[in-house]
């Protein structure tokens, strides 16, 4: 197979625009297309963009945007329901010029990247469900649900957790795994928390879990894991009205200390309540000519913090590879071989903390004596710095891409 010069990519999130912006660098034409006529940037509450994720960014001169949407929270303080204070778990270090972890609403990244996708020159096309795709000899050819088509060498699955390009390469795949919890979130003005401005504050609830970031602003954001042991049914969980999940917020978190309460009270209008899903292992990550990249192929908990940095690393990591190995069967192989370790292994470790979000009372009495030391630790351990201090050159040939700063 001849060098791919031509790409599809499917899904207009996160990364999307962040896997086009690479294969343009990289000398590829991509074209975007997105399932949704208004776009993907209403989805989601916030994330956590960490030190590894914008210095991916930078290898592909697209961070600046993206860090001036956020602000830094270089860690999080975790509480009890009492309020006591179990330690602090790090976002990373900071970069060379100091710049540490953001938090950002991911309409505001999925913003910076799109607009800076097009700035670029990308075509990113509205409304294109994608159907099938048929790959041959000499590239592949999109179907799409309004009956349109598109022709490329490769196929690119940037499509999320409910990808329709990793049913088409894996029919056999098992389906996205439910963590048993539910999340929503919102953002409240008006409300005073024992915060500092930029500080993360996560509670482990007596029956939820409760998290919120004070903005430079004054303006709170928030979210909530709560667990909820049966997978819902798809569209079930919207069909609750906002009323009913306001009585809700109040039962689970009526004997936690902490703001809980006081923010959703001021927050109007809260995201879509939506299940957590995963995908902690994938055996097929591609065919000779599409690939799945980002939460298409490996899904982490929100518990990361890794999710959009994962996509963006994944999308530098596939473009130095077709760039640097020729042909799509070789550079899917060797983006495989390099990706699946670092995120399988960041997966288990979120994985192991959602189990932590709302046990029992003795599991809790065993989190919080246990926790402190854990903390402590982790603070300065090799797996923290494998995290965020995993270093991307674009100048580095694909063979040698993963380097990590020490």
């Amino acid at each position: 197979m001849r060098t791919p010069r031509t790409a599809i990519i499917i899904g207009g999130g996160i990364a999307g625009p962040a896997t086009a912006m690479a294969l343009t660098k990289a000398g590829i034409t991509a074209t975007v297309h997105e399932a949704r006529p208004e776009g993907a940037d209403g989805n989601g509450i916030m994330l956590t963009l960490a030190t590894n994720g914008i210095d991916a960014l930078r290898a592909i001169d697209a961070d600046g945007p993206a860090i001036a949407a956020g602000f830094p929270t270089p860690g999080i303080t975790l509480r009890t329901h009492t309020g006591k204070r179990l330690g602090v778990s790090t976002t990373g270090g900071a970069l060379a010029d100091g710049t540490l972890s953001h938090t950002i609403r991911r309409a505001d990244l999925y913003e910076a990247l799109h607009n800076q996708a097009v700035a670029r020159g990308i075509d990113v096309a509205r409304g294109k469900r994608l159907v099938s795709a048929q790959e041959s000899t000499d590239g592949v050819r999109a179907v799409f649900q309004d009956g349109t088509e598109a022709h490329a060498d490769i196929l690119i699955g940037c499509d999320g957790v409910h990808s329709t390009v990793r049913r088409l390469i894996a029919p056999a795949a098992p389906v996205p795994s439910y963590t048993g919890l539910l999340t929503t979130g919102g953002y409240a003005t008006g409300v005073k928390v024992p915060a500092a401005p930029g500080s993360y504050e996560m509670i482990f609830g007596k029956r939820a879990f409760f998290g919120y970031a004070l903005a430079p602003d004054g303006q709170v954001w928030w979210f909530v894991n709560i667990p909820h042991s049966r997978e819902p049914a798809q569209g079930e969980v919207e069909t609750i009205s906002t009323a009913q999940w306001r009585e809700r917020f109040a039962e689970v978190f009526a004997e936690d200390t902490g703001p809980a309460l006081e923010l959703i009270a001021a927050t109007p209008d809260f995201a879509p309540m939506t299940p957590i899903h995963t995908i902690p292992h994938l055996s097929r990550w591609h065919t000779d000519r599409v690939i799945v990249i980002g939460d298409a192929a490996h899904a982490p908990s929100p518990t990361s913090g890794q999710g959009a940095s994962l996509s963006i690393e994944d999308a530098v990591v596939l473009a130095t590879s077709l760039r640097d190995l020729g042909s799509p069967d070789q550079a899917f192989t060797q983006f495989e071989m390099v990706r699946r370790p670092r995120v399988e292994k960041i997966i288990k470790a979120a994985a192991r903390i959602n189990n932590n979000k709302a046990p029992g009372a003795a599991g809790r009495l065993i989190r919080d004596l246990m926790l402190p030391t854990i903390l402590k630790l982790t603070a300065t351990a090799k797996g923290v710095r494998e995290v965020y201090e995993h270093h991307l050159d674009w100048s580095t040939p694909a063979s040698t891409t993963r380097t990590v700063r020490s």
